[in-house]
């Protein structure tokens, strides 16, 4: 019996921005191990430089990732959908082990199978240096608050 991860294609507006909610929370959620069970288990992904081949890699990625950019707080934002597939842009900050700040800037292209799990991630980042004064995103770690605002509220 196949699973499913709702909102499933085709989209419409409405459940293109759930479903860049839903993976906003969980990316800021931090749990590597649950953030992967929304990729197929053949998921492809260009991350920067770096490729990822399945979900098992999804996970190690992740896990990575979120060692590295520590008190992560991320927005997406949609930007264009079809049927099956979402683009979105966001903005992360987080600070490396050094305390440096920066903000993350990019846009991903998705594209997800009928059981509502991604086959396709594409993303494309810049880094921006910050200092501690110049954060925006200041929620405690985990989810976004609803009343808090969005990229384009931000001027992102």
């Amino acid at each position: 019996m196949m699973s499913t991860r709702p909102p499933l294609p085709p989209f419409t507006k409405e459940s293109a921005i759930q479903k860049i909610r839903l993976a906003e929370d969980g990316w800021n959620s931090r749990d590597a191990a649950k953030v992967a069970q929304a990729y197929s288990l053949d998921t492809n992904w260009r991350n920067r430089t770096t490729f990822v081949k399945n979900r098992e890699e999804a996970q190690a990625f992740l896990e990575s990732k979120w060692a590295r950019e520590q008190e992560y707080r991320l927005i997406k934002e949609l930007w264009a959908f079809t049927d099956n597939r979402i683009a979105v842009r966001y903005a992360y900050e987080s600070r490396d082990v050094d305390g440096n700040w920066f903000r993350s800037y990019g846009n991903e292209n998705w594209e997800f199978g009928e059981d509502g799990l991604m086959i396709n991630r594409f993303a494309s980042i810049n880094d921006l240096p910050i200092t501690e004064a110049e954060r925006k995103f200041h929620w405690p770690q985990g989810r976004r608050p609803d009343d808090h605002p969005g990229l384009s509220d931000l001027g992102l």
